[in-house]
């Protein structure tokens, strides 16, 4: 792993809680993309800290998060990336620590417990942001783009998929995790809760079904939410999905936006590529074009991170809006119990 400068964003010293797939895959990557160093992480796998120690010479393992936080002075943020179930507890402890904290989505099972970090955070006055990092998507900062324009019009509906084609489900808590935060729900519609959230604004009715048909907890997820402006969102998430449909389909009255790709997901769309500079296709019945993708990325996340605790810059993500998105899972789960539409508010 090298590390590129960034030479506008400040460079923060980060501690990061868990060091898997997410601490590590996900987070220690796009920190040092971002020009971040990472200088202490908490793992009890000594696979998992020689890794850490290969990856950022010098760095400090400790076996739970009261070490790392008993060095606070030297740590600018904790990235929370342990698994969901452990959320709540690793980032209070941050707080406490009075170190500002980045917390994977979700930020807690339920609203409850996100207000709770959320209420925790502000009343001691310590920096709290969420890692909903979808929102830096390509297929999402293109599609922002063109509702900014006006090329769709008025949208009446909102459509994305997060399918799959896993029969074999992988064998880990994301999969297992009965009642910790495994389970798609969680773990991939905060991601699209938060994505429409973001487009067409609050939700007022929330319809789900969900189902757990290979592993104990759901991998079978449909969402339909009715946003207060007007417009409709459908939200799939599947991992035994043979044939995935097109990842987003947007419906507008002048047009729609069309994306089939996404991050190398077997698709049955895969002819329909628009090349390596475009994202999705501006569709009118069978005219069709591509639309040129809006620049950005994952890591565009931890810059701003580094010019919000560093250069005083705005808050990536609003932990509100985490607790809003926790709301309407919380609404999602009665109204797949109960088979009926929930109303919030």
């Amino acid at each position: 792993m090298t590390s590129p400068a960034t030479d506008d964003v400040p460079r923060l010293r980060v501690g990061v809680v868990g060091y898997g797939d997410a601490g590590r895959g996900i987070h220690a990557r796009l920190l040092r993309v971002a020009g971040h160093v990472v200088t202490a992480v908490v793992t009890r796998s000594d696979e998992r800290a020689a890794l850490a120690g290969s990856d950022w010479p010098g760095v400090r393992v400790h076996g739970d998060v009261e070490g790392l936080l008993g060095d606070a002075g030297d740590l600018d943020v904790v990235v929370v990336a342990s698994p969901t179930g452990r959320h709540v507890e690793h980032a209070l402890a941050a707080v406490d620590a009075g170190v500002p904290v980045v917390v994977d989505k979700p930020l807690a099972l339920d609203e409850q417990d996100a207000r709770r970090v959320a209420d925790a955070a502000e009343a001691a006055g310590v920096p709290l942001t969420v890692f909903q990092n979808r929102r830096w998507d390509a297929e999402q900062l293109t599609l922002a783009g063109l509702l900014a324009d006006g090329a769709l019009g008025t949208v009446h509906r909102f459509e994305r998929r997060w399918e799959r084609w896993r029969p074999v489900p992988k064998d880990r808590w994301k999969e297992n995790a009965v009642g910790e935060g495994g389970g798609l729900l969680l773990d991939l519609g905060a991601h699209l809760v938060d994505s429409a959230v973001q487009l067409f604004g609050p939700v007022r009715t929330v319809y789900a079904e969900l189902r757990a048909i290979t592993t104990p907890t759901e991998d079978d997820v449909f969402l339909a939410l009715r946003h207060e402006a007007g417009t409709t969102s459908h939200l799939w998430a599947g991992g035994i999905v043979g044939a995935p449909g097109p990842r987003t389909r947007v419906l507008g009255d002048r047009a729609a936006f069309l994306v089939t790709r996404f991050e190398g997901e077997a698709t049955p769309f895969a002819g329909m590529d628009p090349g390596p500079d475009h994202e999705g296709w501006l569709v009118h019945g069978d005219e069709m074009r591509p639309v040129p993708r809006a620049a950005g990325g994952h890591e565009d996340y931890y810059r701003l991170v580094g010019r919000w605790l560093g250069a005083g810059g705005p808050v990536p993500v609003d932990p509100r809006d985490a607790v809003a998105t926790a709301w309407v899972l919380d609404a999602a789960r009665r109204s797949a119990s109960s088979g009926e539409v929930v109303t919030l508010g």
